[in-house]
This record gives structure tokens, sequence and C-alpha cells, in this order.
């Protein structure tokens, strides 16, 4: 069987993450060690209405002439790139196995349980492994974390890449690139062992809440609720285009009333939501406190969201900033890179995957 989502093991080179998102393609390049990172470049490029729909490529021209365009600005040489597919798209099973058995064995074994829970033939899938670490309950076995996908939602996003020159040697989850880039934000909050945090990513159609305790998932929930709207009613307003409208809201460089009539509203409406999210977190698990907020995706780039968040659930809320951290080069703006962090966690948890061993 040929296991080739290589969600698990990335060859140690030079790598850039590369987010394709509902609204735009975004890129980071790290170097350094992994402890001590340095933001070499980054860049982010719109994508036109449409391109990307519900996660899937719908028009492959333009995603790979906007990662092209990417790529140019980022001014790299590197062309190995890791990428993610949406969380939706990929079936996730831990499983027990014996401790004792030999990869090729273990192969054999994944492919009998894959079978159990992927709904689509195995020759129609993308399948990886990866043992976690021991068994709870028993010494003599292991802990193995199987991941698929359908091929076409693997091959549309390599082809993206391949079509702008470049060469994809991690596909990756973007719910797995998010954590690894939020446990560095984790350590930015005041120290806590039992402390309770709950991540809100809200990008341009959708809004996940993951609850962290102690570093742990113990909670995620997915919501439609995203930038979008905002953009839609900027367009309703005031007789924009699309792409107007995206670049009035990244700018907030609106007509005299955008911020009373629009913004604001928009950001009570993302409170009201996070919010909600939590109330089915608290009446859903046995817990009943979240220490800190964090908020992540293109929303969070907004003025006066973490504010609006603060106000609504009592919670002191931040914006995270995975990059705080870390050193840059020369051609990164800091003040800039601030802004646009929040936007660009799956990226930057993709760009950590070239220090993987």
């Amino acid at each position: 069987m040929q296991i080739d989502l290589s969600i698990f093991n990335p060859k140690a080179r030079p790598l850039l993450g590369l987010d394709i998102s509902t609204s735009a393609v975004k890129m980071v390049e790290l170097t350094g060690s992994p402890e001590a990172c340095r933001v070499e470049r980054y860049a982010i490029e719109p994508l036109p209405r449409d391109a990307i729909t519900d996660g899937n490529v719908t028009n492959l021209e333009q995603v790979a002439e906007a990662v092209g365009r990417c790529w140019k600005r980022m001014g790299t040489s590197t062309k190995f790139v890791a990428m993610a597919l949406p969380t939706a798209a990929v079936i996730t099973k831990k499983i027990i196995l014996p401790a004792n058995l030999r990869e090729t064995e273990m192969e054999v074994q994944v492919e009998t349980e894959a079978n159990q829970y992927i709904p689509f033939a195995l020759e129609e899938v993308n399948l990886d492994f990866q043992i976690v670490g021991p068994a709870p309950n028993s010494v003599d076995e292991v802990e193995v974390l199987i991941a698929a996908s359908r091929k076409e939602k693997v091959e549309d996003r390599v082809a993206c890449a391949e079509a702008a020159g470049l060469k994809a040697l991690v596909v990756d989850v973007e719910s797995y690139a998010i954590q690894a880039a939020f446990e560095l934000v984790l350590d930015q909050l005041p120290p806590g062992d039992d402390q309770i945090v709950a991540l809100a990513d809200v990008g341009a159609s959708a809004m996940r809440m993951s609850v962290l305790k102690a570093g742990q998932e113990v909670y995620k929930r997915e919501q439609a609720f995203g930038g979008q709207q905002l953009t839609q009613d900027i367009m309703r307003a005031y007789g924009m285009s699309y792409e107007e409208a995206e670049a009035l809201k990244r700018t907030g460089d609106g007509p005299e009333n955008y911020e009373a009539e629009l913004l604001r509203p928009f950001t009570e409406n993302l409170a009201l939501e996070i919010s909600r999210a939590l109330q089915f977190f608290f009446t859903s698990t046995q817990y009943s406190q979240v220490h800190h907020i964090v908020l992540a995706g293109g929303c969070a780039t907004i003025a006066g969201v973490a504010d609006a968040v603060t106000q609504r659930t009592q919670i002191e809320t931040r914006v995270a900033n995975p990059f705080a951290g870390m050193s840059t080069s020369a051609r990164v703006r800091p003040k800039q890179l601030t802004v646009d962090a929040p936007s660009l966690m799956v990226a930057c948890g993709l760009a950590l995957r070239r220090f993987d061993q």
C-alpha cells in the first residue's frame, strides 16, 4: 500500500508554508531553529471571489496565478512548500495497535482499520498514519493516528502549487497547522497549569472554536459565520465590487458612516457568535469557565474586535501573534506583521514543518 499523504514526514529542507484560504493565498518562510525562529519573509495575495468555495478549488487557474504572484512577492528561491487541506476534507481517527509491529505490518493493520472508518474505496484516498505514543491503558499497545482524504482534494491543492512552479512536499491538515502556531501563542499567556484557553479562528466563511486545557484540545465546534458577511454589507451599502469591498475591509478606510453603520454592528455580531460558541462549550462539557480567548483568522485583524469580545464575554481576549517571540529579517516590517499575524496562523504552522525531524 502506498501511503502518500505526507502529513507526518516532510523531508528536512527549506520549506515555505503555503495557505490557500477562501479569500487569499498566504506564504510564510521561517529560518533559524525551532528555539530561535526568524521570519525571513511573508506575503498575502487576495483571491478572486469564488476561486475557492467551501474549501474546494473551483478555479484552478485563478488560484495557481495567485500562488505564483504571492511567491514572486516573497522574493525567495525556495520552491518547496507545505500545504494544508481544510479540516472538513480529512477524516482522522485514533486506533490502538500492538506495540511490537514492524512498519510494514502496521501499514497492513492501518489499511484494515481504515476500511471500517472511511466511506470511500481505499484506492480513492490518500492515507497516512503516525504513532502518537503508548496506549493509555496498556504498555503492549500504541495509539496510532490515521488521516485520510479523497485523492482529488489533495491533487487539486498540489496542482495549484505545481502550476505556479512550486513543489508540495507536505500536505497537512489546517487544524493541525493552526495548533502548531497556537502553541507559540500559548507560551505568551500568563502561566497556569490548568488554564482553559479558547481559540476562535474567524475566517471568510466559517468560525472554528477550539478549546484547550493544559494544551490539549477538549472541545471543537464550527459554525457558519465569517468576514464575507461584512464584505457583502459593504458591497450592498456602497455599490462596490467584491475586490473593492475586500480592500476597504482590510484598510478600514471607508466613508464617514462606515464604522458606525457597518463595522461596529459586524464586530458586535462576531462577539455574540463567540459568546454563543462558548455557551455551547459550557453546556456540552463539564467545564464552566474559560480563562483566555485568543482570536485568529482574517477577522481578528479588524480593529476593535478583541475589545468587543472582551466586553461581551467578560473574558480577557487577545489577538493571536505566533511571531511575537521571533526575530525578523530586514525585509519584514514588524508593525505590519503584527497586523497580519492572526490571518497567518495556518501558514505559520505549515512553515514550522521545516524544523520537523
